[in-house]
C-alpha cells in the first residue's frame, strides 16, 4: 500500500493508475479534507460481490458451511441441468 498526497499524485499520476490497475497496488491520497483510496478496478468488483452475498441472509453461514465440508461429501452439479 502506496500513501501520497495530492500534490505528489498529481505529478505521478499515471505512475499510481498503472501501480493499482496492474499490480493491485492499494493508494491512498491524503487531503486536507479527508483522505481518499485509489484500487484497481477487479478490486472494487470483488469488494462490491462479497458486500453483495454477505447481504443475503443465511449466505455468510452457508459459504462457511461449503468451506467445511469434505471434499467427498460435495455433489457434483450438472449446471445446465440443475439452473433449469
Amino acid at each position: 500500500m502506496s500513501i501520497t498526497n495530492a500534490t505528489t499524485l498529481r505529478k505521478h499520476l499515471f505512475g499510481y493508475l498503472d501501480a493499482a490497475a496492474v499490480n493491485d497496488e492499494k493508494i491512498i491520497v491524503t487531503t486536507k479534507h479527508g483522505n481518499a483510496a485509489i484500487v484497481s478496478e477487479e478490486y472494487l468488483r470483488s469488494l462490491e460481490e462479497t458486500c453483495y452475498l454477505a447481504s443475503i441472509p443465511g449466505m455468510s453461514e452457508s459459504i462457511i458451511e461449503g468451506i467445511n465440508t469434505p471434499s467427498d461429501e460435495c455433489v457434483e452439479l450438472d449446471w445446465e441441468k440443475d439452473l433449469k
